[in-house]
């Protein structure tokens, strides 16, 4: 349940405090409750149709030729043990579990040329999702970056249209956070326990306990203002006590579609989604889902079916709603990993770490869709056009969020550092 912080300092008959109600919510951001997070992010860039990055995270590395690139074309042992489908844009093929994504192809773009060579789980993961190479993550250093989704809390604040925070993520992934931007700029974690977050006890580890979130929301009400504290809050702190009490609790409840749009995104990722497309669609800049499970250096086509046809069902979905909704315009789709996967299959049927591809598609965002940006080599090995690199898809969701290229914050020891070093965005989308 939410913490109440008993105070003493200004107690109204009933024993309750105005500090007991700007406690409510906090976000645990230091020693920062959430009416003082919002003030000091009101100075701000806010816009007035923010776009926002859902970011699905492929966690363990897919492979990029089971997925999509499948090179049916090349000798048996460097095929897709999927197989491939065609797509609804004729020459363009995807992996064989991907059959509803392929039909909405021109929905969607595909990097076949992404890029890197960190093949550690800890290095590649920090380099994809903070744009920079850290070798020491590999042995599980801290990351030394501030992740995309910190940098867009760090520039828009919370979101204008609703006061939600404007980074939210389900399961962390390393090189998330805000590194030394501070905690004020760490994700709202869906599945967190309330250290960092608005105060929530208990876990959504699963989507499916998200019932348990609506119940904490629930377990405070304007009844408790018995002494008329709502009355003595300023515009902040006011802010702070509805995003709890009101418009929070309904974003979060996938119960408010009806059954046949669950139906189509389907159990796990699927319900993520969809809930990804509800804060984004309510103005939360940056979402994160973690799908795990990928690191198949065995056994990857019993891997693949396992894991591809929930993908599939679960990002199709996502796509096509978008685009009926209206959203595909202001809401980007990415996909991503931290690395690929060796092009030649080994002993186990499996295939090991391999940081020169990687699977990488968008979906969505009023972007160039329905196109193959870059090419591979004959077996999937290394990019045969120019490569894109983390940098570059940092860059390239910069230009997308409207955040300027030449962002600049200071370190911890006081330094500017430009959080683009050489990226480019990727030319073709725009």
């Amino acid at each position: 349940m939410f913490t109440l912080t008993a105070s003493r300092q200004g107690t109204n008959c009933d024993g309750t405090s105005r500090r007991d109600f700007l406690r409510i919510g906090a976000l645990g951001l230091g020693s920062l409750a959430l009416p003082s997070l919002l003030r000091a992010r009101s100075s701000e860039s806010s816009l007035s149709r923010s776009p926002s990055v859902v970011w699905l995270w492929l966690g363990g590395g897919a492979p990029h030729i089971e997925t999509f690139d499948p090179k049916m074309s090349a000798p048996v042992e460097y095929r897709s043990v999927t197989g491939s489908v065609k797509s609804s844009i004729p020459g363009i093929e995807l992996g064989g579990n991907f059959e509803k994504i392929a039909q909405l192809a021109d929905k969607i773009a595909i990097v076949r040329s992404f890029s890197h060579t960190n093949s550690g789980h800890g290095g590649g993961t920090h380099w994809v999702m903070t744009g920079h190479d850290y070798p020491a993550a590999d042995n599980g250093a801290e990351p030394n970056r501030p992740g995309l989704g910190s940098l867009v809390s760090r520039f828009r604040g919370p979101s204008a249209s609703s006061g939600l925070p404007n980074y939210i993520r389900f399961r962390n992934i390393l090189g998330d956070g805000p590194s030394w931007l501070g905690q004020p700029f760490a994700p709202f974690d869906v599945n967190g326990k309330a250290r960092d977050n608005m105060v929530l006890r208990g876990s959504l580890d699963r989507l499916e306990d998200r019932k348990s979130l609506l119940k904490q929301f629930d377990t405070l009400d304007r009844s408790l203002d018995r002494g008329g504290l709502m009355n003595g809050l300023d515009s902040f702190e006011a802010q702070a006590y509805d995003l709890i009490m009101s418009r929070s609790k309904q974003v979060f409840s996938i119960e408010e579609e009806s059954l046949k749009v669950r139906e189509r995104y389907g159990k796990g990722i699927g319900e993520q989604l969809l809930l990804a497309r509800r804060l984004a669609e309510n103005g939360v800049g940056f979402v994160t889902i973690h799908s795990s499970g990928w690191d198949m250096h065995g056994s990857l086509k019993v891997g693949m079916d396992r894991l591809g046809p929930t993908i599939d069902q679960a990002v199709s979905a996502f796509v096509d709603d978008c685009a009926l909704r209206g959203l595909d315009r202001d809401i980007l789709l990415v996909i991503t990993g931290e690395f690929g996967r060796t092009p030649k299959l080994n002993t186990a049927a499996g295939r090991d770490h391999w940081p020169l591809l990687s699977t990488l598609a968008f979906a969505g965002g009023g972007l160039r869709m329905g196109q193959v940006i870059g090419e591979s080599s004959l077996k999937a090995e290394t990019p045969k056009s120019r490569p894109i690199t983390p940098q570059d898809l940092m860059a390239t969701l910069f230009l997308f969020l409207g955040l300027p290229h030449e962002l600049q914050y200071q370190d911890q020891t006081g330094r500017p550092i430009p959080m683009i070093d050489g990226g480019r965005p990727i030319r073709e989308l725009f």
